[in-house]
């Protein structure tokens, strides 16, 4: 069977993997000069830049699975255990797992978090147990804003920013309050609530141009898929029993397939989808989808400023800050400072900006919250933008991500926007594309889901809401079994 995969990105390069591994005929069509989507670097005056940061936890499982299918994953180490610098003005701290078993791994990092205040620490576990009850397939938690339910059960505005953001902002790509509840439980649930080791970082030790796509072309060439790079398709035509006929750009060439992967950006699909492949108000009603953009700054001192290789920020408009000296090659041009990349999710704000308003902002902010960086000299300052960097994951999307089938047999969607169970990020754009590689085979099913029902908020006075939280650290603490020393920690 010959297959197109159409898109180049971490969707399309697992569903080419797969297929090619499986013996399939794979013809993989890209309209840039390289593989990897969003996930790419370029070089400027000799050092190699990532278009964006990105991290991924232990929990990303198909992730991880497609970099040990590179050869990358000796690349993309993941620290022995969640441990997270916390800087602020004036203030740092340590966000680091315990030793025991879930869910308590996070308790103790929790309820020492300096920036808040006790009764505010006090309040958390209330959360963590709702979130631990949470059904988020059901479509009731799709309609539901996050900041709403955090509020509604005692997590106040202070909380919401300096705890729930630093995890919300980076996965989701919207500001904190606004993420669809059910996306926010995939995170929470999976990466904090889940095994105890689930969201230790990963963080990439090459570049992600090297690590992703000239890996995959490595890869796809072994296994003797043809990679067609600068090649965009105008048009998909079913052709009956016979297969598709793709147009390829403005040239007039064409290209026969049994089946299709159309693994591009949902703007990309709702143009390319031929009709009858799926219900004409499904395809219009991907627009409401949207798009949210992500800004990197990127910062070079004469000097090093960061003692950490990456920390998250809070009470400053620095979200997530990297420590990019080695991997860009920086020593090797004969420069001694270092290279500083700030991570800016849910960055409306900022993408409109100018270089030289975003110099004016963060310069300042980095040395507010890296003392070091006062004294420092600042020899080059870019940035990068990427405007439509993952779908907008606000409640009422979940009903509009499609599942990878379509009505047209042997052609199947891929893309982190589709209907994977996880948010916009690399471990769903790989879950996307072994969803279509399994779809090409199967149906799929939907799961049968009870609705989420909202509790009614009622007043408390001071000592029952005292009582309740210490209630519910005591809950999550006696229904887990413990040895005396891992007691002794949580209870410390």
């Amino acid at each position: 069977m010959k297959t197109a995969v159409i898109g180049g990105g971490l969707a399309g390069i697992t569903a080419a993997i797969a297929l090619a591994q499986a013996g399939t005929e794979v013809t993989l069509l890209e309209a840039k000069p390289r593989l990897g989507g969003a996930t790419m670097s370029f070089t400027r005056d000799g050092l190699v830049i990532d278009t964006g940061q990105h991290v991924f936890l232990r929990c990303c499982t198909a992730y991880r699975g497609l970099l040990d299918r590179l050869g990358m994953a000796a690349h993309a180490p993941i620290q022995p255990r969640f441990d997270v610098t916390v800087v602020a003005p004036a203030r740092r701290a340590r966000m680091r797992r315990a030793r025991v078993p879930a869910p308590l791994h996070m308790l103790p990092a929790l309820l020492g978090y300096p920036f808040l205040s006790l009764a505010e620490r006090s309040r958390i576990s209330r959360a963590a147990l709702a979130f631990k009850r949470l059904r988020e397939e059901d479509p009731a938690a799709d309609e539901i804003r996050l900041g709403d339910w955090l509020a509604a059960r005692g997590q106040d505005e202070r909380t919401r920013r300096v705890l729930w953001d630093l995890f919300s902002i980076s996965s989701l790509n919207v500001p904190g309050d606004d993420a669809a509840l059910s996306l926010a439980a995939v995170v929470v649930k999976t990466g904090l609530l889940g095994d105890a080791d689930a969201a230790d970082i990963g963080v990439p030790a090459l570049s992600l141009g090297e690590l992703h796509g000239s890996a995959a072309a490595r890869l796809l060439g072994k296994l003797g898929a043809t990679v067609r790079l600068q090649t965009k398709v105008a048009a998909i035509e079913p052709k009956g029993e016979t297969g598709f006929l793709i147009r390829l750009g403005d040239s007039g060439d064409q290209l026969l397939a049994d089946a299709i992967v159309l693994a591009v950006p949902h703007e990309q699909a709702a143009r390319l989808v031929p009709p009858g492949a799926l219900p004409a108000e499904t395809v219009d009603g991907w627009a409401g989808l949207g798009a949210a953009p992500i800004v990197n700054v990127h910062v070079i001192y004469d000097r090093p400023v960061m003692d950490v290789p990456f920390a998250a920020a809070v009470d400053s408009p620095v979200q997530w800050v990297f420590d990019r000296t080695r991997i860009s090659g920086m020593h090797a041009r004969g420069d001694n400072g270092q290279y500083l990349a700030v991570s800016l999710s849910a960055a409306d704000e900022y993408v409109n900006m100018t270089v030289a308003e975003l110099r004016d902002k963060f310069v300042p902010a980095l040395a507010e919250i890296f003392p070091a960086a006062r004294e420092a000299t600042v020899t080059e300052f870019f940035v990068t933008r990427e405007r439509r960097a993952t779908f907008r994951q606000v409640p009422g999307t979940a009903k509009l991500r499609p599942k990878a089938a379509t009505a047209l047999p042997g052609l199947v969607l891929a893309g982190s926007w589709t209907d994977t169970g996880w948010p916009d990020t690399m471990e769903g754009a790989v879950r996307s594309g072994l969803n279509a590689v399994i779809a090409l085979h199967k149906a799929t099913r939907s799961p049968v889901t009870q609705p989420v029902t909202q509790p009614p908020v009622t007043q408390m006075s001071v000592t029952e809401v005292a009582v309740t939280e210490v209630n519910a650290v005591a809950e999550l603490i006696n229904s887990t079994e413990l040895t005396p020393a891992e007691e002794r920690e949580v209870r410390s």
